[in-house]
């Protein structure tokens, strides 16, 4: 029979030290690797810096505003953006949050350069997939030359490319987003319609449904800055907020038109192509012909702020042209029919034509 042996107490010092090791040399070292290794771990890296860098540099709003040395055009500016963000929750009913509640200064007049992309041979958006926001039609990028060359890369790839500046975006309210400086050379009536559109994807985002996410906060934006204007006895932007609610509604119905044109015809040449016509072919590859011209990721990009923009007014309308009640009368009608297509759940709406 073996003598029993005593076993040895774990030193938890030397235990310690291993898992500190590991956290301060293993940890950073699997991260590098991911970063080497993926393209999109670059890139949320990158994002998450520069949204903690600018989340860094805040400065509350209230107290620039009594400070003596905040530069009078500045000053009346932030009062500005404040009164709309209360306008916003007030009367209309938006969860601000703490957003707008700081300011930025960001040191350039572009904060990021979005992309957006289409298959040259049909409108059909190229996409990327994020955490919480879903599958998006556009990717915003803080460094310019990583935008230029994805841009790049895609033309290479056979994708028209659209490269647009920004000078704001939204996370939802999951951080306190600080208003930008970027924004601030806007005029007033865009300034408060920017506020309100942002403040709108605050208070209603469906995951995946990127046109219709933008087209309401352009619908609440604009209708929203108008009404705030008018409270404050403004006729002059409460007269062009309205104005560029219809431009946009016009915009909407011409880049539709165009969608559809531009649809038909490329359907059409992909049949002759693949048919009679590119059977008959005997020197030319018929695939050189189904190039297009036009670049249809512009298309898609501003479709993205103007799709069906008048079902939202009809929606007002049949509200009594109260944007508070039509707000609410769009989460409810969205919230209520879960994994519906967003603009379906508007169309089933008692008092509007069903969509066939």
């Amino acid at each position: 029979m073996e003598p029993l042996r005593e076993r040895a107490r774990p030193r938890w010092g030397r235990v310690a030290r291993r898992l500190l090791r590991w956290v301060l040399i293993g940890v950073p070292a699997v991260l590098a690797l991911a970063l080497l290794a993926s393209d999109d771990a670059r890139y949320l890296a990158r994002a998450g810096l520069e949204e903690a860098r600018i989340l860094l540099k805040r400065h509350a709003i209230a107290r620039l505003v009594r400070d003596p040395a905040t530069p009078p055009e500045l000053r009346q500016r932030l009062l500005l953006v404040l009164a709309a963000r209360t306008y916003a929750a007030d009367s209309l009913k938006l969860l601000v949050g703490d957003t707008y509640t700081t300011y930025v200064d960001v040191g350039r007049d572009t904060l990021l350069l979005v992309l957006s992309a289409s298959r040259r041979d049909r409108l059909r958006e190229y996409t990327w997939r994020y955490p919480i926001v879903g599958t998006v039609p556009y990717k915003g990028y803080f460094a310019f030359s990583q935008a230029r060359g994805s841009a790049a890369d895609l033309e290479r790839q056979g994708y028209d490319t659209y490269l647009r500046p920004a000078g704001a975006f939204s996370t939802l309210g999951y951080f306190s987003d600080p208003l930008l400086s970027t924004i601030l050379g806007r005029d007033t009536m865009e300034l408060v319609a920017t506020v309100i559109h942002e403040l709108a994807h605050n208070t209603l985002y469906v995951k995946s449904q990127t046109p219709f996410n933008e087209s309401f906060a352009s619908f609440v934006g604009y209708r929203g800055a108008e009404a705030f204007f008018r409270s404050r006895r403004d006729s002059a932007d409460a007269k062009r907020a309205a104005a560029r609610w219809r431009d946009e509604r016009t915009l909407d119905v011409l880049w539709a038109e165009l969608a559809r044109v531009r649809a038909t015809l490329f359907g059409w040449a992909r049949a002759q192509l693949t048919g009679p016509v590119g059977q008959s072919l005997e020197t030319y590859d018929w695939r050189w012909f189904a190039r297009a011209p036009l670049n249809n990721a512009v298309v898609i990009a501003q479709r993205l702020y103007r799709m069906n923009l008048n079902l939202f007014e009809e929606i007002y309308v049949h509200s009594g042209a109260n944007l508070t009640e039509t707000i609410r009368a769009i989460q409810l009608r969205v919230f209520t029919q879960p994994g519906t297509d967003p603009y379906q759940a508007l169309y089933s709406r008692p008092g509007l034509p069903a969509d066939d």
